[in-house]
């Protein structure tokens, strides 16, 4: 997805896969899906509004979610299933939680360019894989991961986020939609 692919938060420019999709396009496309919901929830926001922690209960904020999605497409995809950097985007050994810390002069054209190119990445290390190819890399004790599991994985974190997204941005200015 490029910058001028994002939809704006008028425009839903997501698609469904369909119902009798393959497999593989069946899991590329609810996750396409989900990215591109990620994006709307916070596309025509200032950054001051990305940056707000609207719920009272929360210090979650849009922009925090946007690069915490970037941490976690370079993660799944980039280290874990095709054994590339295991540096983090945003967080360090000494902020491990960098991605929902961020100051003054970060902004949200840094991260939507940031997620934009961790997405790019992710559906490069995922290319004419097979869903049943093991990861180079692991995590959670030396294990290897599927690429099927990965998908199912990353589908789920945006899912989960995404709600977060929806209660954050009705906070702010009200939009609903899902």
């Amino acid at each position: 997805m490029t910058t001028s692919e994002v939809p704006s938060a008028e425009t839903d420019a997501r698609t469904e896969p369909a119902l009798d999709a393959t497999e593989r396009a069946m899991l590329d496309g609810w996750l396409e899906y989900h990215r591109r919901t990620l994006a709307m929830k916070c596309a025509g926001l200032t950054d001051e509004q990305l940056k707000s922690t609207p719920v009272p209960t929360s210090a979650l904020t849009l922009l925090g979610l946007l690069r915490h999605l970037s941490e976690v497409e370079r993660w799944w995809f980039v280290s874990v299933y095709a054994g590339g950097t295991t540096d983090g985007v945003y967080g360090t050994d000494e902020d491990p939680d960098g991605d929902f810390h961020f100051g003054p002069d970060d902004t949200y054209a840094e991260a939507l360019a940031t997620w934009t190119a961790e997405v790019a990445s992710a559906r490069e290390s995922a290319a004419g894989r097979g869903l049943d190819e093991l990861s180079v890399g692991t995590a959670r004790g030396g294990k290897h991961f599927s690429l099927r599991w990965i998908y199912t994985h990353m589908i789920e974190e945006y899912a989960r986020h995404n709600g977060h997204a929806d209660l954050l941005r009705e906070a702010i200015d009200g939009t609903t939609g899902d």
